[in-house]
C-alpha cells in the first residue's frame, strides 16, 4: 500500500474517533442521562483517549483548524459511573486495537 492511502485513512479514522469526543452538545446531554450511559460514555471515552489527547493538542497549537472545542474528559459528568468507564476504557481500550487474539 503506497503512504497516501495510509495516511488518508488514518486521517479518517483520527477524525471519527474525535468526532465522539468529550465537550460536545451529545455528550453533555448523555452525560447526565441513566448510569448505563454514563458508564459507557466513560468507557468510549477512555478508549478514544490517546486520540482525543492528540486531537487536543493539534486543537492548541492550530486552534482554528478544527472548528470545535475538543477535551479529553467529560467535565459534566457528575457520577462514579463515569470515571469507572473512563478508567476501564482507558486501562483496556487501546490494548484491545494493538493485540491479537490468539487461540490456544
Amino acid at each position: 500500500m503506497k503512504t497516501l492511502p495510509k495516511i488518508l485513512i488514518a486521517s479518517a479514522v483520527v477524525l471519527t474517533l474525535s468526532a465522539c469526543a468529550a465537550g460536545g452538545p451529545e455528550s453533555q446531554t448523555a452525560a447526565h442521562a441513566g448510569l448505563i450511559s454514563q458508564f459507557l460514555l466513560g468507557l468510549w471515552h477512555g478508549i478514544i483517549a490517546p486520540v482525543t489527547l492528540l486531537v487536543e493538542i493539534g486543537y492548541w497549537l492550530l486552534p482554528h483548524l478544527i472548528p470545535w472545542n475538543i477535551r479529553l474528559y467529560e467535565t459534566r459528568a457528575v457520577s462514579v459511573v463515569y470515571d469507572i468507564g473512563f478508567y476501564l476504557g482507558l486501562a483496556g481500550g487501546p490494548s484491545f486495537a494493538t493485540s491479537r487474539w490468539r487461540g490456544r
